[in-house]
């Protein structure tokens, strides 16, 4: 019912099928996709929390997770490495009880051994007693020890004379125990978190902060007799017991009696098709249910917005929801609907249109009136809580910022002033336009603002060159592994936030970003348009421009060379000849796909380090999607056996096999294996090393040869090779071109074998729309008159 082990990749639906359209497919009610088990269909509502969290709390999660170790599902038990060793770190209850026991004695003893030497008379007494056993002296000595602690505790009104030659954290730690003693403070300051790390000096004039909310903590593990129980019912229902984990994710505590009442949850596991829940509920209800069933309404119309969400939808019109229920043999869709919403399932909305300029000599004009009037009003939109309540966040924080932000007169460029002047700006442009919101962070720090840069991937740090040492991934600033940390109140310390690679936030990313900025920071969201949209839900960037709410400022810098000119035409429609005397760009015409697979190995192991230099760890393959005769799967297989043959030993991998990791959905992190062990394999990304999860490796990783412009969205190489075999003709369009093509730094081969196909997909292939809500909201909010 989900993909086969090791097939699960960190993409994004568009590049699974980039032609599909999520409406029509809806309408239709077609099959999945090629490619259902991608990473971003693996994260549950219950995940998106963690979906913020950093690699090195990955690293944590088989400390944390012990069920998921101790229970992995039979697909996983194969290919996790050292499995075995996993069941020795379960803990006996009784050594759990000797500790405590241990703990407490250890702790009276302490205490015990601060006593003022005048206690020695009590000891002298005992010497003069009869002699008695050792367990009875023990018992003795234990009473009349917690008898002394106790009166001391009793008799003590000021301050101990002990521990006044402390100092520092000791000391600290003896003020706060005496304070709470005394009744001066609570006791619960033991419990509070730690102070946040030290920060940059706030300036003279720092803006007030509101109350902000904490990071979401990363979701526990199910409960082992939770897993246990889903297990059983998934039994009952004829349905695969390795999906148990998931569904206990997916449902939390009360899963296997939640499948029970209601067996169409099992939706909620991603990669479940409705037939199958279906079947499970034949299984479990026989007779009983019906294809009118509520809860087989209500579970459809969520899997109908979840599985649109993947493809980047906020929201779907109900006609559009309406079809895809019928689709799926629903008797009576407006029923259905009507059912989802008095149920909560899901929400509805009719967002207000805003009223455009007329012409003036229709203004007075009864007809225009008339016609006017009968005009069809804005579509009703159907939404997920989780979305929706991330769209009006992200609103109402953007609004709050351009509110806010005190205008200040700053000399230097076109960029400088408008941020000087105003709370939110953005900024677009190709590659070489980075380098102009950096200038303005350095310009800022200069101010003595405190100033950050926070980019996509890490990859993109390595591109700013020595500007990218202070920068950050927003994952990285989101989870608190890096950046300012937070203040008391949950805001950021600073003044100024450049976000890079704008265009790949998705709504909830940036709704928990801008919330945790403090009232009067500026923000400064950089990008390129023309690139391929986020891999999560929504279109930040693209809403925010289409809004014109706050000043929009386009960069002048082309990107040079050869390959900047090919790419800048590609951003205006137009796949240009382009003379490239170093062989920047080379194109390799191909018959069929195999012959695709067997040119760009040739080309990555031995014509580009011979004629370019670029060794083959430095090249990287980019193609359409995972499956297909030339997909990451085909790609990938062939480059291994060629690149680093082995038997796959860990999972399927094998040191020095590259790969792509996603540590939160929608962020894809390449590396290399380093080494396999009882908790999972270890990676080397960049100059970090990484821990993947044993449970996780099936799901999270991927070998990394060959990526989807998705995953490549946000990184660049100083080679790269952009397979295009005949079968992807119908998933190109001209983001997904710009995208592929803009990720070579030096030299970019095309292994073409689309024919027309490709400059018919750059002159008039426009990506599918997103439905999204956050554009009018923010021009509700943010209102200007037009100049």
């Amino acid at each position: 019912m989900t993909e086969p082990s090791g097939e699960t990749a960190p993409e994004a639906p568009e590049d699974v099928a980039p032609t599909e359209d999520v409406r029509e497919d809806v309408r239709q009610g077609a099959a999945e996709p090629e490619e259902p088990g991608t990473a971003e269909e693996s994260a549950s509502a219950e995940e998106s929390a963690t979906g913020e969290e950093p690699p090195a709390a990955e690293e944590s999660t088989p400390a944390e997770e012990p069920t998921a170790a101790q229970e992995p599902a039979a697909s996983e038990e194969s290919d996790e490495p050292a499995a075995d060793d996993a069941a020795e770190a379960s803990e006996k209850p009784g050594a759990a009880d000797a500790s405590r026991e241990s703990a407490e004695t250890a702790s009276e003893t302490s205490e015990a051994s601060e006593e003022p030497a005048a206690d020695g008379d009590a000891v002298a007494k005992a010497a003069d007693a009869p002699e008695v056993s050792d367990a009875q002296a023990e018992l003795a000595a234990q009473r009349e020890l917690r008898a002394k602690i106790e009166a001391r505790k009793a008799e003590k009104e000021g301050p101990l004379a002990s521990g006044a030659k402390l100092s520092g954290t000791a000391a600290d730690l003896l003020a706060a125990v005496r304070a709470v003693e005394g009744g001066a403070a609570s006791g619960s300051a033991f419990y509070e978190a730690p102070e946040p790390a030290p920060r940059r000096p706030t300036p003279e004039a720092a803006p007030a902060m509101t109350v902000r909310p904490p990071v979401p903590a990363q979701a526990s593990a199910p409960a082992p007799g939770t897993t246990a129980a889903v297990r059983e019912a998934l039994a009952k229902g004829g349905a695969p017991e390795a999906l148990a984990g998931q569904v206990a994710a997916a449902l939390g505590e009360g899963a296997a009696q939640a499948l029970l009442d209601d067996p169409w949850q099992l939706l909620a596991v991603p990669g479940v098709r409705p037939e199958q829940a279906d079947g499970f509920a034949r299984a479990l209800l026989g007779a009983a249910c019906g294809p009118d069933d509520p809860r087989r309404t209500v579970a459809l119309t969520v899997w109908l917005l979840e599985r649109a969400a993947l493809q980047g939808h906020t929201a779907l019109e109900i006609d559009t929801v309406r079809a895809g229920l019928a689709g799926h043999a629903v008797p009576d869709p407006g029923s259905a609907v009507e059912e989802a919403v008095s149920a909560g399932a899901v929400l509805v909305f009719q967002e207000e249109e805003t009223a455009e300029e007329e012409p003036e000599e229709d203004e007075e004009s009864p007809e225009a009136a008339e016609a006017a009037a009968e005009e069809p009003a804005s579509p009703v939109l159907l939404g997920l809580d989780r979305y929706a309540l991330a769209e009006e966040s992200l609103a109402d924080g953007l609004a709050r910022l351009v509110k806010t932000a005190t205008a200040d007169t700053w000399e230097g460029s076109e960029l400088e002033r408008a941020a000087g002047a105003h709370g939110l700006v953005l900024h677009t442009g190709g590659e070489a336009s980075r380098a102009e919101p950096v200038a303005l962070a350095a310009a800022a720090r200069e101010r003595g603002l405190r100033t950050l840069v926070a980019v996509h991937a890490d990859g993109g740090r390595r591109a700013l060159g020595p500007a990218g040492t202070d920068a950050v991934t927003v994952a990285a600033l989101l989870s608190g592994a890096a950046g300012p940390g937070r203040d008391e109140e949950g805001a950021f310390a600073l003044d100024l936030l450049v976000v890079l690679d704008a265009p790949q936030l998705d709504v909830e990313s940036a709704a928990m970003l801008v919330e945790s900025l403090p009232d009067g920071c500026r923000l400064v969201l950089s990008g390129d348009p023309g690139v391929l949209g986020a891999p999560g839900a929504g279109q930040v960037f693209g809403d925010v421009l289409a809004a014109r709410v706050c000043p929009r400022i386009a960069s002048r810098v082309p990107d040079p060379g050869p390959l900047g000119e090919l790419v800048s035409g590609i951003g205006a429609g137009e796949l240009n000849q382009v003379e490239a005397p170093g062989k920047e760009i080379v194109i390799v015409p191909v018959r069929d796909a195999g012959e695709a697979v067997h040119r760009t190995v040739q080309l990555v192991a031995d014509s580009v380090p011979r004629a370019i230099g670029v060794p083959a760890e430095q090249t990287q393959v980019v193609t359409v999607g995972h499956g297909g005769s030339a997909g990451t799967r085909a790609l990938n297989t062939a480059l291994k056996q060629r690149l680093n043959p082995g038997p796959g030993r860990f999972g399927g991998y094998d040191p020095g096999d590259r790969v792509a990791y996603a540590p939160v959905p929608g962020r894809t992190v390449t590396g290399t294996v380093l080494s396999a062990d009882a908790e999972g394999l270890r990676l080397r990304c960049d100059d970090e090393e990484l821990l993947v999860p044993k449970e996780r490796v099936e799901s999270a990783l991927r070998h990394g040869w060959a990526l989807t412009a998705h995953q490549a969205a946000g990184l660049r190489w100083p080679a790269v090779v952009v397979v295009l075999p005949g079968d992807a003709a119908g998933g190109l369009s001209r983001p997904w071109v710009y995208t592929a093509f803009g990720r070579a730094e030096r030299h970019l081969s095309v292994v073409h074998g689309v024919d027309q196909a490709l400059p018919r997909a750059v002159a008039e292939g426009v990506a599918p729309e997103r439905t999204t809500r956050l554009r009018p909201l923010l021009e509700t909010l943010l209102a200007v008159p037009e100049e």
